[in-house]
């Protein structure tokens, strides 16, 4: 008999995917430290014989290798946001509805369980599946255990179709924005307060860079089906040296929420007719992804989950399987409003609804 690792926590698979959310939830695994969560994922998986089972540091896959003609990748991500005082789970009733209270219940335990519960049960779904549980979602780009696999293993993350677990109320949120970040930079001329007329104030500078921001009224984009608004905000202003010095430097970061019909290419080269005169920093840039809602086998998920697709606004993973060629959804339990939220919650029957609606698509026959 295998020796088990008595560090390693125990997952029961078996479990009702609400419990398995509750003791997923109860691993502590705030980015960065997705060890113990990793460890317990791949030996809960390791006892499956119908899987193949992969490590790339703190990411963990799992596929059916069934000779089905498509292969479909289901994917979501192990690490949450920092804690804050709301952890152990707990159960609630809010509006007479019983709800997991507790980091990581919406963003994104919930569906993981889901997917975990799934994996152990369906030894011979009607297309192969690669389950993908991966680290560092949560903060920068460069880290992210998807990207990580995109890099290293690209053939892991290769299928007819995929689907990320992001919440979203237990529909199909099709695609996603993409996102850039800018550096606006002012300069100006440093001088003494009580002699201002002797300097250039760098912050007053700002004052057109805002006002063309306030002016600014976001496109909407319909692209294959669905209509995607955008949004370009003011997210930081920084300047200033002393209280009593006029400043010579200040900064105003933009952040462009842009359509999926645009490339990175596009996005930017908007930014600089809207800001025109103004020199600009790009510090971050992501292109969003199509819905990838137009090809027979994402018709099949549709009809067998319910519901009317609609847009992603926020930048998710399903980009990166963009990139690779691989149409690909978010679909999820919980409301996306709450994740990261103090009072994160997610109501058992969606995870339970969420749970029904993959299971018949993986078993139609």
């Amino acid at each position: 008999m295998p020796v088990t690792d008595p560090t390693v926590p125990v997952l029961d698979l078996g479990a009702s995917s609400p419990d398995l959310t509750r003791q997923l939830c109860d691993i502590e695994s705030v980015s960065g430290n997705e060890r113990r969560i990793a460890d317990a994922v791949e030996t809960a998986l390791r006892a499956f014989g119908h899987l193949e089972v992969i490590r790339d540091a703190d990411a963990v896959v799992a596929r059916t290798s069934g000779g089905k003609p498509q292969r479909v990748v289901i994917a979501g991500h192990l690490d949450t946001v920092p804690v804050n005082q709301n952890l152990p789970t707990t159960t609630e009733i809010f509006d007479g509805e019983e709800h997991l209270m507790g980091r990581g219940t919406v963003d994104m335990k919930g569906a993981v369980a889901i997917a975990l519960k799934l994996a152990a049960e369906l030894t011979d779904p009607m297309i192969d599946v690669t389950w993908i549980f991966y680290d560092h979602e949560e903060v920068e780009a460069e880290l992210n255990g998807l990207g990580r696999l995109a890099r290293n293993r690209p053939d892991l993350m290769i299928g007819d179709f995929a689907i990320i677990g992001e919440p979203s109320n237990s529909s199909i949120e099709g695609g996603c924005n993409g996102t850039a970040r800018i550096d606006i930079r002012l300069t100006g001329l440093r001088a003494h307060s009580a002699r201002a007329w002797m300097g250039e104030n760098a912050i007053h500078a700002a004052a057109p860079v805002l006002a063309i921001l306030a002016a600014y009224e976001p496109e909407q984009h319909e692209v294959d089906g669905l209509v995607y608004r955008e949004g370009l905000n003011a997210v930081g202003i920084s300047g200033g040296v002393a209280g009593n010095v006029i400043p010579d430097a200040a900064i105003v970061t933009v952040n462009f929420r842009f359509a999926p019909d645009r490339s990175p290419e596009q996005a930017i080269a908007h930014l600089s007719e809207i800001f025109v005169g103004f020199d600009f920093e790009v510090t971050d840039l992501a292109g969003g992804a199509r819905p990838g809602l137009d090809s027979a086998i994402a018709q099949e998920f549709i009809m067998a989950v319910g519901g009317t697709p609609a847009p992603k606004y926020g930048w998710t993973d399903v980009a990166r399987f963009s990139e690779l060629g691989v149409p690909a959804v978010n679909y999820g339990p919980g409301n996306p409003l709450r994740a990261h939220a103090d009072d994160e919650r997610v109501a058992t029957r969606e995870i339970v609804a969420c749970e029904q609606g993959l299971r018949a698509w993986l078993t139609a026959r």
